[in-house]
């Protein structure tokens, strides 16, 4: 089956932070409603690669591509006006508004603007509105929607995080650990509903500590290991790589790898 075009390019990516190689050549692509996984060893230069994908983080070489635009050493404001929209592995929202002005604030920036523009002030008010409410039912927080930031579960601030990333209407969703401090019994929810923002037809690329849920959701998964891409492929393939197994998971090739545990969250 031919893949269709890539939206996003790695093309020998490589960060330094002074002696140290965060990132060593590091080359993929995530082509237009794909998605795909990054998984890896702590240490492996997964949230440096998210970093220099969202434009906090300036590769010291190689290029970035946005539909064929370079774009490394982009601001993450250009990043995120030109579609790249990212959830964060730490929870940030306006823990001063609820739950509802927290998404119709990311829902009011330019990209979400600019698609209405011709309407008229009372009418864009309303079709951010609308676009709300469907986010808030896409990500099960309606319940929640007058409930003051500062309030919520982990569970719930995970949603929160990716109604307001998808707020935007994004080209690209970057997903920085979103199962992190969610309990066992959150994962299957979790799972459902990045699965059903990917089925929307998002581009979607995930960095994730649970190598179960990454795999479940994944057309393919790249795996990092001290910064070099060590394994790319299908996650039937991930989970019979020797490399796999022996660097991501510290142990000799050989036998079923506790990568295939977790396979349906």
């Amino acid at each position: 089956m031919l893949r269709a075009m890539a939206v996003l390019e790695i093309d020998h990516v490589t960060v330094r932070f002074g002696g140290l190689m965060a990132l060593n050549e590091v080359t993929f692509d995530v082509a237009e409603g794909e998605f795909v996984s990054v998984i890896g060893p702590n240490g492996a230069g997964k949230t440096t690669l998210f970093n220099a994908i969202a434009g906090v983080v300036k590769p010291s070489a190689g290029r970035i591509r946005l539909a064929g635009r370079e774009v490394q050493g982009s601001k993450p404001a250009r990043m995120s006006h030109l579609g790249v929209r990212r959830t964060f592995q730490v929870a940030r929202p306006f823990t001063s508004l609820t739950v509802r002005e927290n998404v119709r604030v990311a829902a009011a920036e330019k990209p979400i603007l600019h698609s209405i523009r011709a309407l008229g002030l009372s009418r864009r008010a309303h079709a951010i509105a609308r676009w709300v409410d469907e986010l808030l039912a896409l990500v099960d927080l309606s319940d929640e929607a007058d409930t003051m930031a500062s309030r919520l579960n982990m569970g719930s601030l995970r949603r929160l995080e990716i109604a307001r990333a998808l707020a935007g209407r994004p080209a690209v969703l970057l997903l920085d650990e979103p199962a992190a401090g969610i309990g066992v019994d959150g994962i299957r929810p979790l799972a459902d509903l990045i699965r059903g923002v990917h089925q929307r037809g998002l581009t979607v690329l995930l960095v994730e500590h649970y190598v179960g849920l990454a795999l479940s959701l994944s057309d393919r998964v790249a795996v990092l290991d001290e910064g070099r891409l060590i394994a790319l492929g299908a996650p039937d393939d991930i989970r019979r790589d020797e490399r796999v197994i022996a660097a991501y998971l510290g142990r000799q090739a050989g036998g079923e790898p506790p990568v295939a545990e977790g396979r349906q969250p």
